[in-house]
């Protein structure tokens, strides 16, 4: 869900798999963070699916 928000609002991301990218597993918990999706926008950490969080970090990265 979150790959199809971003494409919709037309933005670039890279997604990491956690499941086949050792590397990928190690940065997610050095943020402290055991659950997925993660959405890393800015300095900001999005966890799960939130449109309304999402969003806010966009225009936060933005400003």
């Amino acid at each position: 869900m979150v790959k199809v928000y971003l494409s919709r609002k037309g933005l670039e991301f890279t997604e990491r798999n956690v499941s086949e990218d050792q590397d990928a597993l190690d940065s997610l918990l050095a943020l402290g963070i055991r659950s997925t999706p993660v959405t890393v926008i800015g300095d900001q950490n999005v966890v799960g699916y939130s449109p309304p969080k999402l969003e806010a970090a966009i225009k936060a990265a933005s400003a």
